[in-house]
């Protein structure tokens, strides 16, 4: 995949409310997972999750926010802007620009708050017109709508790799002349369904969870948003752009395996990584860094790094390889696009980010996991990884610009 930039981030998690906090914050070591206060917790194997702190966002911009406004579109909303004014790129007018998002609970939270007043209140308990907001498009569709977006829309909802999926695709838009530009990304927030059933499962630690750690005991859940701007490369110089990182390649494939559990020896997830090597014309050799999916549950963290053992041999064990879910949470269908932005940032700074939680080796997962903090490295070509429940894999391979 050739001439494809990444030319503007926006970035919004339980660590800060935009790109630069989230970066600074998360590359030293720090961690959002704490109590939750969005609903009531009791009776839960966890009371934990990276929630952000709704009340200290700010406004995108006035009139900006629909009236039935979600978190989850709340979150779009911040990040696509961000995203847009960091590329130097004016939103207004009709624009026949991509959207792609990763969708997941949209409206959910909210439709369930809405549940629980009808249930109290009968028919005259206000708030029907949120249930607008629970379809999965539903944050892509305002997004599309506030900046006048005309062009080509698509919402991916595959589970974990859902907004990986969505930055494959828009770039594949943008390298096959489909668009000249593209928005990328996700969106996800907390709801008690998502939470509830994650408890059910017993996947979740009820402390912070410990990426590649052997002492993992589940993950940790978590919520936010990320948009890329995805542009043609001969338009971004142009204009004078600077760039975080090129879309190499992506690469989607399925375990057909089970639909919680992970395939135990990679073979699934090996077929994935190579996918996006190949799309990319990227060799294994040529990679210096890895943002791993890294749930910190004791049956997929083994077999993601039998997927890369499987893939890279020897170098794994000197390789760079980590995990934001340890201070960002899991952050479901938003998760992929937010761990893409992170990993084109990890390449522009030349800064791998650190697996926060990890303290103890496991024999199982013989990685660098990159510990306590950020580390100085450098990074020319570099994947991000989401292997999803259901087997939905996706991987994407991101390469210094020069």
């Amino acid at each position: 995949m050739d001439d494809v930039w990444i030319t503007g981030i926006g970035l919004l998690t339980a660590l800060g409310p935009d790109r630069e906090t989230t970066w600074r914050r998360l590359t030293a070591g720090e961690t959002g997972i704490r109590p939750i206060t969005l609903f009531d917790t009791t009776g839960f194997r966890t009371t934990l999750a990276a929630q952000v702190d709704v009340a200290s966002l700010p406004d995108p911009q006035p009139g900006l926010l629909p009236r039935h406004s979600t978190r989850a579109t709340h979150f779009a909303l911040l990040a696509a802007r961000e995203a847009i004014d960091d590329a130097g790129l004016r939103a207004s007018g009709e624009l026949p620009w991509g959207l792609v998002f990763g969708g997941g609970t949209a409206g959910l939270f909210e439709a369930e708050d809405f549940v629980a007043r009808r249930l109290r209140h009968g028919p005259r308990a206000r708030g029907l017109g949120t249930f607008l907001e629970v379809p999965q498009d539903a944050p892509a569709d305002r997004v599309a709508a506030a900046f006048s977006l005309i062009g080509p829309r698509l919402t991916v909802t595959t589970a974990c790799s859902s907004s990986t999926i969505a930055v494959g695709r828009a770039a594949e838009m943008v390298r096959e002349g489909e668009v000249d530009v593209a928005l990328a990304g996700g969106s996800d927030a907390l709801c008690r369904l998502t939470f509830a059933g994650f408890n059910s499962l017993r996947a979740v630690d009820s402390e912070p969870c410990k990426p590649f750690d052997r002492r993992r005991k589940g993950l940790s859940l978590g919520e936010g948003a990320a948009v890329l701007v995805l542009e043609r490369a001969d338009r971004a110089r142009a204009r004078g752009a600077r760039a975080y990182a090129a879309v190499r390649g992506y690469g989607v494939t399925n375990d057909a395996f089970h639909m919680t559990q992970p395939e135990p020896t990679g073979a699934a997830w090996e077929r994935t990584v190579r996918a996006a090597l190949a799309d990319g014309g990227v060799t294994p050799e040529a990679i210096d860094y890895i943002n791993a999916h890294g749930t910190a549950t004791e049956q997929t963290d083994p077999a993601e790094c039998a997927a890369y053992a499987r893939v890279f041999g020897a170098r794994l064990a000197q390789m760079p390889v980590s995990t934001v879910k340890g201070a960002l949470g899991h952050c479901l269908c938003g998760a992929g696009g937010i761990e893409a932005a992170i990993t084109a940032l990890a390449i522009s700074r030349q800064t791998a980010p650190p697996t926060v939680g990890f303290a103890e080796a496991d024999p199982a997962c013989p990685i660098d996991p990159v510990a306590a903090r950020g580390r100085q490295v450098r990074i020319r070509t570099a994947l991000s990884c989401s292997f999803a429940f259901g087997g939905n894999s996706a991987a994407i391979a991101l390469e210094a610009v020069r």
